[in-house]
């Protein structure tokens, strides 16, 4: 496997270059008849440094793997490259000033990000959400729920080292999304669009029609999609037994989300917390059965179709009125002093903002629990044991984005 920033390295006691055979370097216990050198047998490993730069590393990141030959034995993520202080940040600015940050940290998902602040912040200080806004809100997150899973099942394949159809066809139907969150916010991804209570603003004329008519073609793109992958034998061999996670281990790993559901575990944060106006649609919580790298793949295909269902429900029930809630304050905004938790059921899991409020017109404390971060920390025990080209298909599978990651 080629890397843009490879260095390699003989660890100690591993495999080695043999000493050249001269003066002292062989006694006759080591020499085979005719003169041949014998040399002793030891543990063969490798370290190898994947990164920072690698195209199928999801941003800039890096592994520092030791191999056995071609099997891991050891492996380590180094992250750190993207780091932008975000938390500290948030605390020297106004409540409302850290809304267009949180789009910064999972890039491909900015409403979700700025809908599980919001959402944190309206614990604290005990701001009701205008109806309409809420199906907004739904709205826009099962839309980034669609282009999140979209986009992964492009990258899967390019993980593979396949980079082609599958990708355009993903990319294709993403800037479908993109052009409706354009028409909306004014922004393709750094949207900063949720207010404390509310939305910014309303649909434009003409939103609604648009996203009812993408939402009733989107079957067809993932029966497309599912039809060239998973009929596919070589991604068949690439995904089917390779890094499987018991759902007693995803449980103790803190994992959530697609990656949790894939190890056979019925937990999403839509249905167990019902925050915003999830209670008032039907959708089933998809699960896989080994945890694999297929389960994971998969688990992706059944959601975007379980979030067409949502957006049907959402779109056909939406109702009028104010899209934000007029005693919600936005500038100068002072909750009282307390503290909160928001989650939200994110693409990628659970993504959670602790707010600590002294009263004053910025958060005292501010800490954002990512779910790639949380995620990713059970790379190592995933990869260890599989091939080295492997690794990058583990990766891929468990969805990270380095935004969030790193912040």
């Amino acid at each position: 496997m080629s890397t843009s920033a490879n260095t390699a390295t003989i660890s100690p006691g591993g495999m080695g270059v043999p000493p050249v055979c001269g003066a002292g370097s062989a006694s006759p216990a080591n020499l085979q008849t005719g003169g041949t050198p014998v040399l002793p047998e030891r543990n063969q490993t490798i370290d190898v440094s994947l990164g920072p730069q690698h195209p199928s590393t999801h941003g800039v990141f890096r592994m520092n793997v030791t191999l056995d030959g071609e099997t891991v034995t050891k492996l380590q993520p180094v992250f750190g490259y993207l780091h932008r202080n975000h938390e500290k940040i948030a605390e020297g600015n106004s409540w409302l000033a850290a809304m267009p940050y949180t789009d910064r940290l999972d890039y491909i998902c900015p409403l979700t990000n700025n809908w599980a602040y919001a959402l944190a912040v309206e614990k604290l200080a005990g701001i009701e959400v205008a109806e309409r806004a809420e199906y907004i809100r739904v709205i826009t997150a099962e839309l980034t729920r669609l282009q999140n899973h979209t986009v992964f099942l492009g990258f899967i394949l390019g993980d593979m080292g396949a980079w082609g159809s599958a990708l355009m066809y993903a990319f294709r139907e993403r800037e479908k999304i993109l052009d409706l969150f354009e028409s909306l916010t004014g922004a393709r991804m750094m949207c900063n669009y949720m207010r404390f209570g509310g939305c910014r603003c309303d649909l434009p004329a003409g939103w609604i029609q648009s996203a009812r008519k993408l939402v009733d073609g989107f079957p067809a793109f993932l029966d497309e999609m599912e039809a060239l992958l998973t009929g596919n034998e070589i991604l068949l061999a690439r995904l089917q037994g390779i890094a499987p996670l018991t759902a007693e281990r995803a449980i103790n790993g803190g994992l959530s989300g697609p990656c949790l559901r894939a190890s056979g575990v019925d937990y999403d944060i839509r249905k167990v917390e019902n925050y915003g106006v999830y209670n008032r649609f039907k959708f089933r919580v998809p699960r896989g059965s080994t945890g694999d790298c297929y389960d994971r793949f998969m688990i992706r295909v059944l959601e975007a179709r379980e979030s067409v269902e949502i957006l049907k429900q959402a779109i056909a029930g939406i109702p009028e009125g104010p899209i934000v809630n007029p005693k919600a304050k936005q500038r100068g905004f002072r909750p009282p002093a307390g503290e909160a938790y928001g989650r939200i059921e994110g693409p990628k899991g659970e993504l959670g903002f602790y707010l600590i409020s002294n009263g004053s017109d910025r958060p005292y404390r501010f800490r954002i629990r990512p779910p790639s971060l949380i995620n990713l920390t059970l790379l190592e025990e995933l990869s260890i044991g599989t091939k080295i080209a492997d690794v990058m298909v583990i990766l891929g599978s468990i969805d990270i984005v380095l935004g969030e990651v790193d912040r």
